[in-house]
Order: C-alpha cells, then sequence, then structure tokens
C-alpha cells in the first residue's frame, strides 16, 4: 500500500472509527506499526489529530491514542426539508460543532433557501473559527447526480433548479446535492444499524415516500441519480392523482395522507401529530388498518425482490409506523415468507437515528469529497 493510499485509508478509518489506537489501526488496516506511526506524526503535523496516552491498564507501555481534532476540518450539511431547516456544522471524526435549526421549511423559492445557507455558513463559520471545506444538501426531491440540478421536488414545488452550482457559487466550496433517502441510507451504512452492511435498502415516509439503496457496499444511483423513488412505484392499476403527476403510486397508499386516514385524524397531517397518535396505538397495544399494513407489506416485498438486500431500515413515520409490534410482526412474516426473503432472511430495523438523519447521511456525502485529500 503506497504512504498516499495509506494515509487515506487511515483518515477514513479515524473518521469513521473516532479515537483509536496506533496498535488498533495498525491491525484494522493491516499495516506495521512504523508505518502507522509516521502516517500519525504527519496528521499531528498537520493539525488533524492529538495523541494521548491510552488508559487501558495492560502491562507495558500503553499505546497511543489517536484522536481527531474536529474542528480542523468541517463541512456545512444542511436538510431543506418541507416542514424545517437544519444547518449543521460537522466536524471531521462526526463531531457536530455547531448547529442552527429553522422550523421553517426550505419554502417554494430556492433562491431565498441560498440566501439562507450563505448567512448560515458565515454565523457557523464564526461560532467555528474556520470555513467549511464542502457543502452538502439533502432535498425531498429527484435530484440529478452530475451537477445536483434539482429535477422536481414535487412538496416543495420545485422543477430543474440548478441547486449545486447556486449553492457552491454563493458559499465558494464545493456543493453535492442529494435525495434524502440516498442520504439516509448513507447514514445508516456509516453511523447506523446498517454500519457494516454493505446490502441495505433505507425506507423513509413524511410528505412522500422514497428509500436509498446501497449494493455491493456502493449507492445505487441509477443513470440519473434517480433511483429509489420508491413511492411513485404504481401500486395500483388505478387511483388517486398524485402530486408527481402519474396515478395509483404507493406513496398515496401508505404515506402521509394515507396514515392520517389511517388513524382517523382531521385536519393537516403533521408528522409530529401523527407519530403521537401511532405511539398512542403501540401504547394501546392496538395496530393499523388491515388494508394500511397491507399496502405497506406488499410494497416492502417488492423491493426485497427486485434489491436482494440483507436489510431494510426503515426511518421518518415509517420507524413509528413499525415500532407498532403488530405492525412489524405483519412485514416481517410476508417479507420472510417471499421468494428472496426465504433464501438467506432480511433483518429488518427500526432507525434509531431519528429526524438528525440527513443532516449526518450529507455530511458523510460531504467528507467523502474531501477525505481522500486530507
Amino acid at each position: 500500500m503506497r504512504d498516499r493510499s495509506a494515509r487515506s485509508a487511515l483518515v477514513r478509518a479515524v473518521h469513521l472509527g473516532g479515537a483509536r489506537t496506533r496498535a488498533e489501526l495498525a491491525e484494522d488496516l493491516s499495516l506495521n506499526r512504523s508505518t502507522v506511526k509516521s502516517l500519525v506524526d504527519d496528521l499531528v503535523a498537520d493539525g488533524l489529530v492529538t495523541e494521548h496516552p491510552s488508559s487501558g491498564g495492560g502491562a507495558g507501555r500503553p499505546s497511543l491514542v489517536v484522536d481527531p481534532v474536529a474542528s480542523a476540518v468541517w463541512v456545512l450539511a444542511v436538510d431543506a426539508a418541507v416542514d424545517w431547516v437544519t444547518f449543521s456544522a460537522i466536524g471531521w471524526g462526526g463531531e457536530t460543532l455547531a448547529e442552527i435549526e429553522h422550523e421553517a421549511g426550505a419554502g417554494r423559492s430556492p433562491d431565498q433557501l441560498v440566501d439562507r445557507i450563505v448567512a448560515a455558513a458565515a454565523d457557523l463559520t464564526a461560532r467555528v473559527g474556520t470555513s467549511p471545506r464542502a457543502v452538502c444538501v439533502a432535498v425531498p426531491g429527484l435530484v440529478r447526480s452530475a451537477d445536483g440540478m434539482v429535477r422536481v421536488a414535487p412538496n416543495l414545488g420545485w422543477r430543474d433548479v440548478p441547486l449545486g452550482r447556486s449553492v457552491g457559487d454563493a458559499v465558494g466550496v464545493a456543493c453535492v446535492v442529494a435525495n434524502e433517502s440516498d442520504l439516509g441510507v448513507v447514514a445508516e451504512h456509516t453511523r447506523g444499524c446498517a454500519r457494516g452492511v454493505d446490502d441495505v435498502v433505507y425506507l423513509f415516509a413524511e410528505f412522500g415516500v422514497g428509500a436509498g439503496i446501497i449494493s455491493a457496499g456502493t449507492l445505487l444511483g441509477g443513470s440519473g441519480g434517480y433511483a429509489g423513488e420508491v413511492g411513485h412505484m404504481r401500486a395500483t392499476r388505478r387511483g388517486r392523482r398524485c402530486s408527481c403527476g402519474s396515478d395509483g403510486c404507493w406513496e398515496l397508499s401508505v404515506g402521509q395522507e394515507a396514515l392520517r386516514d389511517a388513524l382517523g385524524l382531521a385536519g393537516p397531517a403533521r408528522p409530529a401529530a401523527l407519530a403521537r397518535a401511532i405511539a398512542d396505538v403501540a401504547a394501546r397495544g392496538g395496530t393499523l388498518p388491515d388494508a394500511y399494513v397491507e399496502d405497506l407489506a406488499t410494497g416492502v416485498c417488492t423491493i426485497v425482490t427486485m434489491v436482494d438486500p440483507r436489510a431494510v431500515v426503515f426511518g421518518g413515520l415509517f420507524a413509528d409506523v413499525l415500532g407498532v409490534p403488530s405492525v412489524m410482526e405483519h412485514v416481517g412474516a410476508a417479507v420472510h415468507d417471499c421468494l428472496v426473503g426465504r433464501q438467506q432472511g432480511v433483518a429488518l430495523h427500526v432507525s434509531g437515528l431519528g429526524r438528525r438523519i440527513s443532516v449526518i447521511g450529507a455530511s458523510e456525502l460531504a467528507f467523502a469529497q474531501i477525505l481522500p485529500r486530507l
């Protein structure tokens, strides 16, 4: 392994694994200790890590612990959701250095969002003391991976918005834009319950329904970056008109509005109110209507059959829904009875990353652009 590639591997190991001893790094990366010492010495000189003696009580001289200096390199992660926007300064190693939360959503004006990102970048820079190295913005829509063009975000009313270029030019650093579900699966794969699982699907529901897919350790984007729009699978021959312009989309059967109807709620289907109602159902030992649960199970089985994952992680409102034991049992039984599920089993998990999942995924995608150069 060349020094440059060895350094990159070590930097990534420290970023994802946090504080590690030199001995652990040498073993995990299959490097000799003298190489690790030389690489770590260089990182210390560059101000990227510090070292301190291990607190372990073993015999002999303790191995030095390599600890990332989070503020030395940070990225701006933006979750531009319908109901809120979060701006996070995430340091390398995954530490949140500072954060700004707005309960006002991304809004109908992309230009105003860009202005908000610029203002947040300036505020966070003042707090951290250095500027971000990269930006990643999570959006609820179709994003062209090549240039960060938001082709359509139905719940924001956006179409053909060059968000990547606009934010990059305004902030002055490279900007990546990605679909929130894609970032969800990145977060689960690097920091969540699917860590180390190289074939995983993340299913997410809020205003819409989407999926992020990692296959053989690689984010599945498709030819244009639009893979994973499972909410717009046609689930019925005829149905209500979806915001995307098609009929019979799956999210009309299992998404936010369908969940509101299943719970018998009146008024706007706000995620927080829906989550509380679902929690009440679970606390009573109840379940959701059979039609809703069956439509959910059918869609999950379809996705499992197409993708062949080792794990499916449910986030957003789906995390609340699958938190109802009877629903998890029904969906689990359906998945384990389908052709692919019978072969080697598919683990079903409820995400533990909560509302921060898009921010976590955005930071990891941003760091993927800069870690090789550290």
